[in-house]
């Protein structure tokens, strides 16, 4: 329980102190970040199955080459993800991105709910409260907070498809990463794709940071894997509010991003959705363990 409840908790605190990452890299446009993510991860995740030797899943892949559909489609939701939160990092939106993690869960019930999963009364008056915040963000800003609303929507489908997905963590992420690498390489190669070609022409500095997408990408994925499987969903739901926390923070106190009337009004209505959403599992839980 104690190894579980501490590597999942280092991977959100890893995830939550991303933006101090990527703001080192504000000068690169966002797909070169994201091509470069993609591509040092691969490496880095292929030199783990080789140290691991790790490679019975390359049997499942070929007896099933349609699993591979599943892989691309969760690959499409990974980045949509990834690119629409290093363009926000960078564009100074921290805040309405934790917005996206914040309400991750309430998606995840709602899609549950569209695929015939019946609610509680609980979950209800918390998707109540969460979609009056989305209202009143809409409303007082005078368009949808749509950078949350992608993040939540395209994490939330991640999850989704990786949940009945039929390789593990370490696995599935290489096949997705893989199926990524040719689009990452052409947006790099290619003169006038729009890349500027910071690694190797930039400073050294640069160059590690990029280098270092691979194992800042992989190494808490592993974490949390890890860790998702020692603790219990109920305790799991707490720790993973520690990220966009943590990033919320950032935002506010070391990046000084606007925080207030209206956007305080709305962000209450979320946070009081999400208390009442973990209240309601804890109880669910403490009760099941009870009887």
């Amino acid at each position: 329980m104690l190894t579980g409840v501490l590597s999942a908790g280092l991977a959100f605190l890893i995830w939550g102190a991303f933006p101090i990452y990527l703001k080192a890299l504000q000068a690169i446009p966002p797909l070169e970040i994201l091509a470069n993510r993609v591509c040092w991860s691969v490496i880095f995740l292929v030199s783990i199955l080789l140290l691991r030797r790790q490679w019975g899943w390359l049997s499942q892949i070929k007896q099933r080459p349609t699993r591979l559909l599943s892989f691309a489609a969760s690959a499409l939701m990974l980045t949509l993800n990834w690119v629409v939160y290093i363009w926000a990092v960078n564009a100074g939106q921290i805040i309405d991105a934790t917005l996206g993690y914040f309400i991750t869960p309430l998606v995840n019930v709602l899609f549950g709910l569209m695929l015939g999963e019946q609610l509680r009364r609980g979950q209800w008056a918390a998707l109540a409260l969460a979609a009056g915040g989305v209202v009143w963000l809409t409303v007082s800003a005078g368009a949808l907070p749509w950078i949350g609303l992608v993040l939540a929507a395209s994490f939330g489908l991640y999850g989704l498809l990786r949940k009945t997905a039929a390789l593990g963590a370490l696995e599935g992420l290489s096949v997705e990463t893989l199926i990524m690498l040719p689009l990452a390489l052409g947006f790099l190669l290619i003169p006038a794709s729009g890349a500027s070609h910071s690694f190797g022409n930039g400073p050294l500095s640069t160059s590690l940071l990029l280098i270092a997408a691979g194992p800042v990408t992989a190494i808490p994925l592993l974490l949390f894997s890890h860790g998702a499987r020692k603790i219990p969903l109920s305790v799991l739901g707490i720790l993973q509010y520690i990220g966009p926390t943590i990033q919320f923070l950032l935002g506010v106190w070391l990046y000084h991003e606007p925080f207030a009337g209206n956007r305080l009004i709305g962000f209450s209505l979320i946070w009081s959705a999400l208390a009442l959403y973990s209240a309601e599992g804890l109880w669910r839980a403490w009760q099941g363990r009870s009887r």
